[in-house]
């Protein structure tokens, strides 16, 4: 298999969860090892890149501490991509491998040249459109959001390009990967998705709980939207591009 590296993005004191994974990735011939989450419940948001008020602007809503120290926490794993310069499948650690990993791996890296992120894991069911055959697997790109942030893989060149574009935090980490009008990289997915999360009705992880947010609608999607405009104009780099 081409050179990889394997990072489990886990909270120190997730001593059950960290035993799951420990069964999971046996079934492999993976090397891996557990990259220490960020606690958001213990940041100082004073001393991490997030703009309160500008962020409830542009979203409608603030994000929870919570979902800032999971985007560090990605944050991490891609500096470690960067340094090492070498491929990376990065988990969070709430995951459950479906099929033959090793296998399935191998096979794209060998048919798949060109790509920068590709998706292992979504939540939501989403239209794609079909870029490849990968075996049984389909090589896809999700024409919306599918949702989480459990597993994917990324190159070192993709990785710093993550980096640079979040010298700002504004958006929970799983949308930004899929943001792609802001960091202008390749985001593909295999499918049917060979990872799932531990339980498939949970849509956070330990490192990023939060409270079901209602959609936002009427005036304040009017005022959202007025927002995200006048960002487009006034920023060098604005929050949502066209």
């Amino acid at each position: 298999m081409q050179s990889i590296q394997t990072l489990v993005i886990s909270l120190k004191d997730s001593l059950v969860r960290q035993q799951t994974v420990s069964r999971e990735l046996a079934k492999t011939r993976l090397h891996w090892k557990f990259l220490d989450a960020v606690d958001g419940r213990k940041l100082d948001l004073r001393t991490v890149p997030y703009n309160s008020k500008k962020v409830k602007r542009l979203l409608g809503f603030e994000l929870m501490p919570s979902e800032i120290g999971c985007y560090l926490s990605h944050m991490k794993a891609w500096q470690s991509c960067v340094n090492t310069q070498t491929i990376t499948l990065i988990f969070e650690d709430d995951f459950v491998i479906n099929d033959n990993l090793d296998e399935l791996l191998e096979t794209t890296f060998l048919q798949v040249p060109n790509w920068d992120i590709i998706r292992l894991q979504g939540l939501s069911e989403c239209d794609d459109n079909l870029l490849q055959k990968i075996g049984s697997y389909r090589l896809a790109r999700n024409t919306s959001d599918p949702l989480g942030s459990t597993a994917y893989i990324v190159r070192p060149t993709a990785a710093l390009q993550l980096l640079l574009h979040s010298s700002e935090i504004f958006e929970p980490v799983d949308h930004f990967l899929e943001h792609v009008e802001k960091h202008g990289l390749i985001v593909s997915a295999i499918k049917p998705y060979p990872i799932t999360v531990v339980d498939m009705t949970r849509e956070t992880t330990t490192i990023t709980d939060r409270p079901e947010r209602k959609s936002i609608r009427g005036i304040q999607k009017k005022i959202r939207s007025i927002a995200r405009a006048w960002d487009r104009i006034s920023s060098n780099n604005p929050y949502f591009p066209k």
